[in-house]
Parts: C-alpha cells; structure tokens; sequence
C-alpha cells in the first residue's frame, strides 16, 4: 500500500506568486520583476489556489527521444507548474488502449507502455506530493475498448461476460441514434450492441452487479496507488444512450443513482478523494442535479459565456449565468474552465486577440471554484478541429521540437516562437506571467476561491464585476472588458469597498469612491 498523497501533502511545497499588491487604502500598485517573485517559497497548503491543469501526456514532454510525452516527462515539468501555481494535474487517459488519445481502454489496471511503467507513475505521484500538487486520471467507464478482453469474452453469448454490455433484442431499433447523435448500435456477426459513441467503444451494462463491483475495485486500486480522485469521461452517458432519451428524468434518476453508489465507495477509500465529471449540458439548470452525487462538475454553459463575454467585451448574459450559480451551486464547488481536449482553443476562439484572451483568463481565476486550465492555455496555443489538432504538443521552446517536446503530431496551429515557455517565462507582460499573476491572486486572497457569490447591479455595459464574502474577507472583483477607460462610482452597497488590494496595472487608480480602470483591467476593492 502506498502513502496516501494527503499525509504526503502536509509537509510539501507549494509555489507561492508574489501578486501585484496595493497597500491598505486608496493607492496604485506595486511592480514586480520576475526575477523578484518568491516562486518556490515554502507555506501551508491551505494557503492554495485551487486551480487544476489539464495534461495529455502523449503532448507534454518526452524523456526517452521517442517522440511521445511521458510519465516521466510529467514528473520533469512539475516545477513549471509548481512556478505557475497550480494545485492538481489532470492527466488525460494513461491506460493502455488502442487509439493515440486512450478513451478506449483495454487495461483498467496497467499503465500505457508508450507512457511507461507504474513505478514512472508512483514516481510521479510522490514528486508532485512534495510540491503539494494534487494528481487525478481520467476514468474511462462508460465503454471500454472493443479490444479488451471483458468484451471479447461478452462476444460469446455464454459467456459470463456478455452481460457486462448490452445487446440487442428482438424489437430494438437497430437505426437509433445515439446520444452523442451516430449509429447507436453496431453489428457483430448476427448480433448487436450499443456503442455511444462508436463501434470501437463498446458500452458497459451497468445494471449488471458485476460491472458494478468491477469498476468499484478499479476506483480503489488507483486510490491505493496514490491518485487523489478522477476526471469522470462521460458521466451522463452511463445511462444516456440513445437521442431521444435527452430529457428522461428516469435516465437522468438511473445516471445519478450510480454516480451516487460510485462516490460513496470512493470516500470509503478515501475521505478526501475529488471527483469532477464530465456532463456536456448546455443549459445550467442540467447540471445542478450532480452536485452531490459528484464533487464538482465541469460548467460548460458558464464556459461558452466568459468567452463569449471576453470576446464581446461586454457581460451579455454572464450575470444571469452568475446569480445562478450563487444560488444553485454549493459554494467553492463549480469546475469552470475555458475550453478542453474537445473544443476549440481559447485563442482560436477569440481570434487570437490577447487581450481579449486575459480577460477571458481573468474573470475564469476571479471566480470561486476549482477552476481548470488546459496545457499551453496559459501560452496562447491555438488549435481548431479536427480533434488530434486540438492536443498538439506542448511549446517548450522558441524552435519547433526542441529538446524534450513532443512530437506525437505536426503543428498546423501556426503559432510562432513567441509561443512557447522559452518565449514568455522571463516576460513580466507575457500572456504566461498573467496567468501566474492571477493564480497568485488565488493564493494570497483565499476568498476568491472560496467566497460565496453575489452578483450587484453596474450599469456600465464594459463591466463585469462579483462581490465574493468569506471568513473575515469581503471583496469586489471589477473587469473592464473593454479597450477604452472606464470609471465606476462606488454608491450605495459599493460604497463599502474603500481599499484596492489587487490590480493588474499599476493604473488603475481609486480616490473618493471613483474607480478608473485603465483598458483591459481587473482589480479586486476590499
């Protein structure tokens, strides 16, 4: 049995950015030089910002010059993620499958050989405890791969195993569509079974008790290996098989019933194991159902609005998306982000312009929550579909394929050199040094990841703003969306907020209950 990552967090190191601080009453900011940034100073862990990062390893960083990210290469690359100041790696799927992206699984128990051995991932496990950064893997459960030996034992109808996913009766409706909106079902010799998403990813029958028991003990055996939780791949789709079972309360009852069982077993293992799902649901009232029967889960309504806002350089419907979720949402427990593996990257989105990047970037680490970042958001990566060309290597260097980087695909983002490590690490004004900037924000004010949220009425359209309440810590969040000077008058409830304790320019300025804020800003009044 290994030691557990939490004792092991207690006595870690967690990186510690320095934010551009204002002192106490009307005031401007302080600069700070990269080089006077305290990135690697010793404190509590409580003192964290609750951010997670999004890995595929396969991407990442490659030790052995075979051209693949790996386990190690993970391992390699924790001080620049200690450096930016995140709490928990999310690797995308590291067991052994087929496909170069592994959400189609043959082995639940063993490490991917292209990414190593699970001594690399022990490894890992224990260096990035050190740092006091947290490490969750995508559970894949829904299906697993046509190639694992559970589905070609089910192959045969006499078979223990058929059961453990489902087949097609005699008045099942061979031409359904599925879920994820292609063929449902998928022939095999004279039989069928279901497939959501394709004939590769064969889906398993959960109302059979031994498929229930079996990914039970998958949970626990990577619990006792040290993980601090999962990334739940397709959590609605356990049940949710078919299109025109998109609003079954019954379908939805069965999923959460689960989900339900499965983090129960999980907190007998691990009081304090994570688990964050995946339910790709656009309206927010979708989502409120699975806090509870999970930990968190990913905020994909409130996704498409900050970069919509950011964008727009206006709210739009940002505080109605707020007020529902400082009303519906257990406080702290939101997963927002700006995009993932599956969609186009932030950059693409916004067109590549920067600014409006930072502002998307902004208002996503001002909110409270765990908030999730995906590897090279913080550089600007760009990358549209098809989807192999949303998960391109990770830009370490200036030069394409320089030591160490991946080179599992070739580039057709066309990002330059400016788009790398290399480029920015040095760089107080890069888009990499805002990031770092901001989630130091998260660590120095602890309300910002855990307030609960209040969303007042600014009638200036270039705003976005929130007031966040915690333990001892009542503060103001104000975005200037905008390319032009904005002044706000902090009347009536705003009046309160006589301090500027954060800024993200020295210009921004607060004087008898005016605020300016310079184009592009953000600040935090207390």
């Amino acid at each position: 049995m290994r030691l557990h990552g939490k004792a092991m967090l207690a006595g870690g190191l967690l990186a510690a950015l320095l934010p551009f601080a204002c002192p106490a009453g009307d005031g401007v900011i302080g600069n700070h030089s990269p080089e006077e940034r305290a990135y690697a100073q010793p404190h509590s862990p409580s003192r964290s910002s609750g951010v997670w990062y999004e890995i595929f390893v396969r991407a990442w960083y490659d030790t052995d010059g075979d051209g693949t990210g790996d386990l190690k290469g993970v391992t390699a690359k924790l001080d620049y993620l200690q450096s930016l100041g995140v709490d928990g790696i999310w690797l995308m799927p590291i067991n052994p499958s087929p496909s170069y992206h592994g959400y189609d699984v043959t082995d639940y128990r063993r490490i991917n050989p292209q990414y190593g051995t699970l001594a690399d991932f022990h490894q890992l496990i224990d260096a990035a405890h050190e740092r006091g950064i947290r490490v969750i893997m995508d559970l894949v459960v829904n299906h697993t791969s046509d190639r694992h030996p559970w589905f070609l034992a089910a192959r045969d109808p006499g078979d223990p195993h058929h059961n453990w996913y489902t087949w097609a009766g005699p008045h099942a409706q061979l031409r359904a569509t599925s879920a994820t909106g292609g063929p449902a079902w998928h022939a095999l010799g004279r039989q069928h079974y279901l497939g959501t998403f394709t004939g590769a990813m064969p889906d398993l029958h959960f109302d059979t008790p031994a498929v229930r028991e079996a990914i039970d003990d998958v949970g626990r055996y990577w619990l006792a290996q040290g993980v601090d939780g999962f990334r739940l791949d397709a959590a609605q789709h356990v049940y949710y098989d078919f299109a025109a079972q998109a609003d079954d309360p019954a379908v939805l009852r069965k999923n959460l019933q689960w989900w339900r069982s499965f983090h129960q077993a999980m907190k007998q293992a691990d009081p304090d194991v994570y688990l964050v799902g995946e339910v790709t649901r656009e309206q927010p009232a979708e989502l409120e159902p699975w806090f509870g029967p999970l930990d968190a889960v990913f905020d994909f309504p409130l996704a498409t609005q900050l970069v919509a806002s950011a964008r727009e350089e206006r709210p739009g419907a940002l505080n109605a998306l707020l007020q529902r979720l400082a009303h519906a949402i257990p406080t702290g427990q939101d997963a927002p982000f700006l995009s993932n593996h599956d969609q186009e990257r932030v950059m693409s989105q916004l067109h590549g312009n920067v600014q409006h990047m930072r502002m998307a970037a902004a208002m996503l680490l001002t909110l409270p929550g765990q908030p999730f970042i995906y590897y090279g958001e913080e550089l600007g990566m760009r990358g549209t579909k098809p989807d192999p060309d949303l998960r391109e290597p990770m830009r370490w260097h200036r030069a394409a394929h320089g030591p160490g980087e991946s080179r599992w695909k070739r580039f057709s983002a066309g990002d330059g050199p400016g788009v790398s490590v290399d480029a920015q690490q040095g760089d107080a004004h890069s888009l990499l040094a805002w990031y770092r900037m901001l989630i130091g924000w998260r660590h120095e004010l602890p309300v910002l990841r855990e307030g609960a949220l209040r969303v007042p009425g600014i009638a200036n359209p270039s705003l976005a703003g929130w007031e966040l309440d915690g333990d001892g810590a009542d503060v103001l969040v104000l975005h200037n969306l905008s390319g032009k000077p904005q002044t706000l008058e902090l009347a009536d409830t705003l009046a309160r907020f006589g301090r500027l304790r954060l800024a993200s320019t020295p210009d921004a300025h607060l004087a008898g209950g005016r605020l300016h804020l310079p184009p592009y800003a953000t600040v935090v009044l207390q």
